[in-house]
């Protein structure tokens, strides 16, 4: 059986950490979405991938290769414009046989769910019941099948949303080449769902397991729920002196230095520098080649490689892009005063403890003050001494 994952888009609504990748390259607890996502369909037993790339192929197929690496083969399709789901699943024909599986590649699911779902017959839905169903496409079912499917709506029919996973078999492909042009200007695989839906033929399958990145602070929801999963794992330098409680993965060519305390669970990459006395709390995932320093805070928070936190800076809750440098005494905020909902933009993160979005390259002069809900655009240079909130754009030089 094949496994199809569609990972051609941008992800718009995760700019700025998407202006130099993909979505699906945004790393969750140091790995990309994607390998999480393929991951866990092989441990189901599916060893045949096709990946459906287009904005950003290269990062992909330079990280992914053939799929050796990972005991799978991998075959790639490029979707030259975005044109929709459906077009999308069009350029695999011919690449399938029999059965296969679906997938949109923004997501975490469970490998026990996808094996569950490919041993039933085609065509099946993935559902997932959450208590926001106006932020996705919803569905109603009946005696296990999908009775209904409806666009994202203030008044939803049901708390039951469609999951972007699916089993189909070859006879998807002549339903999708009947699809037409949507309002939307895109083939939409939906339309072709609704054939199945009108001769009762799509089931439906509640996944137990189901993450989804839609925004950058899902990032953080999803590392610290594969963080409590975590298999820790210590191949680099530990000196005297360091305290380490809980689970803590450390990569190989990274030191921590003395007086140094990590409370897991968290993950750090390949060939970082780690203190002296820096101090690491839970649920904060470190990439390759980073140096977190003296008397510097992180807690709950993505760090992308290359980055630099080296002198009494601290991070709450908040996601960096790669090659940022943050000068001494910089902080990013990350709870308000009265201790409300904080937003980005007028958008509602559902969280009360939510720090900054910091694209790649942006460098930090000395004691910089970062307020809660911030957005910084990639390539940004921040004056010492500023106080910085709101949206930042790309390559916005900001004086003191």
């Amino acid at each position: 059986m094949e496994c199809v994952i569609l990972a051609a888009g941008e992800g718009k609504r995760m700019r700025p950490l998407t202006a130099q990748r993909p979505k699906v390259m945004l790393p969750v607890a140091n790995r990309p979405i994607l390998e999480h996502l393929m991951v866990a369909a092989s441990e189901a037993g599916i060893k045949k991938f096709v990946f459906v790339v287009g904005y950003g192929e290269r990062e992909i197929r330079n990280y992914f290769k053939n799929g050796k690496a990972w005991n799978v083969s991998i075959r790639y399709v490029t979707q030259r414009q975005q044109l929709g789901t459906s077009d999308a699943l069009k350029a695999t024909e011919g690449l399938t046989s029999g059965k296969f599986l679906l997938m949109n590649g923004d997501m975490i699911v469970s490998a026990s769910d996808l094996a569950t779902l490919c041993a039933m017959e085609a065509p099946v839905m993935g559902i997932h019941k959450t208590d926001h169903p106006q932020d996705f496409g919803v569905v109603t079912c009946e005696n296990g099948l999908i009775t209904g499917l409806e666009e994202k709506s203030q008044h939803p029919k049901s708390d039951l949303i469609n999951a972007g996973v699916y089993l189909f078999d070859q006879t998807i492909y002549p339903l999708i080449s009947a699809v037409g042009l949507s309002c939307r200007g895109e083939y939409e695989l939906t339309d072709a769902l609704d054939l199945m839906i009108t001769e009762g033929q799509l089931a439906a399958y509640p996944l137990k397991v189901w993450l989804d990145m839609g925004y950058p602070w899902d990032l953080l929801d999803a590392n610290t729920r594969l963080l409590s999963v975590l298999s820790p794992v210590q191949e680099g330098v530990v000196e005297d002196g360091v305290t380490i409680h809980g689970a803590v993965s450390i990569g190989a060519g990274t030191v921590i230095k003395a007086g140094t305390y990590i409370e897991g669970p968290c993950v750090i990459g390949k060939d970082c520098k780690i203190g002296p006395h820096a101090y690491i709390r839970p649920g904060t995932a470190v990439g390759d080649r980073c140096h977190i320093g003296h008397s510097s805070e992180l807690k709950n928070s993505i760090i992308m490689p290359e980055t630099k936190i080296p002198h009494f800076n601290y991070l709450g809750d908040s996601i960096v892009g790669s090659g940022c440098n943050f000068g001494a005494g910089t902080k990013l905020a990350n709870v308000r005063h009265d201790h409300g909902v904080i937003k980005v933009c007028g958008k509602s993160t559902g969280r009360k403890k939510f720090g900054a979005i910091v694209g790649d390259n942006v460098q930090f002069g000395i004691n910089c003050s970062v307020n809660v809900g911030t957005v910084i655009g990639s390539d940004s240079n921040i004056a010492p001494h500023s106080f910085v909130e709101g949206w930042i754009e790309e390559k916005t030089n900001i004086q003191s």
